[in-house]
């Protein structure tokens, strides 16, 4: 029978955990940016459609930012539960770091998100731009501050140890440590690619059922050229990763591989598939392509990748998971390219909204880049073990030391009340999805009067744009701001 360990079963905790959160911060991510481009087209050229889209997907955003601020708060506490030793040793660096992201991040997209949602008929078209502007810069700026904690924890600097504990020396070598630019850059782009299939598929379901209005049509084709542009600049940017990875962490880069030894001075092959296994140290029912693993990773024909047996058993990451997670992500990688090639292709034969096979590829496609990114994640955090610290702390040092008992029981019920509570609110975001966007515009002015729209609430309430949009999401035209 299969015996599971406490450290175990917290990694399992955290790795569950931390799968559920990764997802909100994601379309987050995306979905900011993505509003502010449709603002910002909006104001630019007038057109209803952009504002229809903006009112669909800012409903969407809020539903999952509020899941993401729930998330993560979940995992800020495992820290101290579940990884106290950890916390003890590198809180010194980590603390500073997430506590940044809360004073420029967090209070950035808190400050004007409220503006964001409710501020239409409250401020300004520009005012209200900027602030929808501000919160897709708090992501990005979020992003940069979790990835400057995460990757100092893949290829740590800057520091001296006293007392068993890290202590920084240098902030700009801490936050800008060796795989810093690129797994910062890696993420962000796969936040605009998990995003652009989103999108991509939400307008493909629509178009599928019927529903071809310019909204739905432009959102489609917005999505479309995203995973044109970004899906093939994410693998260029993934090379130069995994380049980055081979030079200070060659370990998970041979896990990766199921590469278990090298031969004389052949060039290392490429396994496309197999099965490793940790005990036997081989790679069983392996597909090789002689020199592509040296070709890709190290860019010759010549050159070796270093292999699993030339590192101790202790130091070695478990090859299975990696070698399929790595697989898993770089496969619907490619299948992204493809997609958006081919729809580049329809859309110069004027059949982009029309072709039921690819809509359908796109509605399947829709979770790919979510599901991409998880995989990415897996292979970064289970390639990086034994350690915590790649280098300075094992994992099996790092946790709180509790009992089998207790972490059976959180894990359950972190089990339990995630899929009900995140199942219910992802059930709500796609009731929202299926719906789709609809035109707000009002023809005729209302008739005014108490009870009425645009009846003044307070003096300044009648004094507004030329733009106005109600509390309910109505806009207005020039008649109605003027008339009362």
């Amino acid at each position: 029978m299969l015996e599971i360990d406490a450290l175990e079963l917290a990694r399992m905790q955290f790795a569950f955990t931390v799968s559920f959160h990764i997802l909100f911060p994601a379309i987050t991510i995306g979905l900011a940016s993505f509003l502010a481009v449709l603002e910002g087209m909006w104001l630019k050229t007038n057109d209803q459609s952009y504002r229809d889209l903006y009112h669909f997907w800012s409903k969407i955003f809020a539903v999952n930012f509020g899941m993401g601020v729930v998330s993560g708060l979940v995992m800020a506490y495992e820290f101290g539960t579940n990884w106290s030793r950890f916390s003890d040793f590198a809180g010194a660096i980590t603390g500073p770091l997430l506590t940044y992201e809360v004073l420029t991040a967090f209070f950035l997209e808190a400050g004007f998100l409220g503006v964001m949602l409710f501020g239409w008929n409250r401020v300004g078209p520009r005012l209200h731009y900027f602030a929808t502007v501000m919160v897709a810069v708090g992501t990005l700026i979020s992003t940069f501050w979790i990835l400057a904690s995460n990757s100092w924890m893949q290829t740590p600097q800057g520091y001296t140890i006293v007392d068993g504990r890290v202590i920084p020396t240098d902030w700009l070598a801490v936050i800008f440590n060796p795989s810093f630019p690129f797994r910062l850059a890696h993420m962000a782009i796969a936040a605009f690619v998990a995003t652009a299939f989103f999108v991509g598929a939400s307008a493909a379901w629509h178009l599928l059922r019927g529903n071809k209005t310019s909204a739905i049509k432009r959102m489609f084709s917005m999505a479309m050229w995203m995973a044109l542009i970004v899906s093939p600049i994410q693998a260029i940017v993934g090379d130069a990763h995994g380049l980055n990875t081979l030079e200070h962490q060659p370990a998970k880069i041979a896990a990766i591989e199921g590469h278990w030894e090298n031969v004389g001075n052949e060039p290392t092959p490429l396994v496309l598939f197999g099965i490793p296994d940790m005990k036997a140290e081989k790679t069983n029912y392996a597909i090789e392509i002689p020199y592509l693993g040296s070709l890709i990773l190290t860019h010759s024909l010549d050159r070796q990748i270093p292999a699993l047996k030339s590192f101790p058993t202790e130091d070695r990451p478990n090859s299975l998971i990696v070698f399929w997670s790595f697989r898993v992500m770089a496969g619907l990688g490619m299948l992204m390219i493809f997609t958006g090639l081919w729809s580049l292709w329809l859309r110069k034969r004027g059949s982009l909204y029309d072709n039921r096979i690819f809509l359908r590829l796109a509605l399947m496609m829709g979770p790919a880049g979510l599901i991409a990114m998880l995989a990415g994640w897996f292979t970064t955090e289970v390639g990086r073990q034994p350690w915590v610290v790649y280098g300075l702390l094992r994992t099996v040092n790092a946790s709180s030391g509790h009992s089998v008992e207790q972490m059976t029981i959180t894990l359950v019920l972190f089990v339990v009340v995630y899929f009900a509570l995140f199942g219910t609110g992802f059930g709500y975001m796609m009731r929202l999805v299926s719906k789709g966007p609809t035109t707000h515009f009002i023809d005729s002015p209302p008739s005014g009067g108490p009870g009425q729209h645009r009846t003044p609430a307070r003096p300044l309430s009648a004094a507004q744009e030329d733009f106005d949009i109600h509390s309910d999401g109505e806009p207005l035209s020039k008649g109605n701001v003027h008339g009362h």
